[in-house]
């Protein structure tokens, strides 16, 4: 398995959170493995690049794309971000990060953290 590509108990919590697999559709043409669109997805934002760029093993760049801005105009990806916090918290697994707790200025080496002498 390649760095980054979401794994098989990942899948199975992800996958339920997700719009109806292809093979539960009715009519229309029926859309790319979602897995393999979450991989290309999670490889598209991971590394910055256009989505043009994804690689063609996670499917055509145009579908992964339009798929993520579906999913995203739809609320998927709330629905999912706020399931995952429930699944964690009921786990005990806590993920925080700098993005998510504000340090104070003295933290990183500013003014304030240097000692006054008087």
């Amino acid at each position: 398995m390649s760095r980054g590509v979401i794994t098989e108990a990942e899948w199975r919590v992800l996958k339920d959170l997700l719009p109806i697999e292809p093979e539960n559709r009715s009519r229309g043409r029926p859309p790319e493995q979602n897995r393999s669109i979450i991989n290309g997805i999670l490889w598209r934002l991971r590394c910055g690049a256009p989505w043009r760029d994804v690689p063609p093993k996670y499917g055509s760049w145009n579908t992964i794309y339009r798929r993520f801005r579906r999913w995203s105009e739809a609320g998927v990806w709330e629905a999912v971000a706020v399931t995952l916090a429930e699944i964690m918290a009921d786990s005990g697994h806590y993920s925080i990060d700098s993005t998510t707790v504000r340090a104070h200025v003295s933290a990183a080496g500013g003014k304030d953290s240097m000692m006054r002498v008087g």
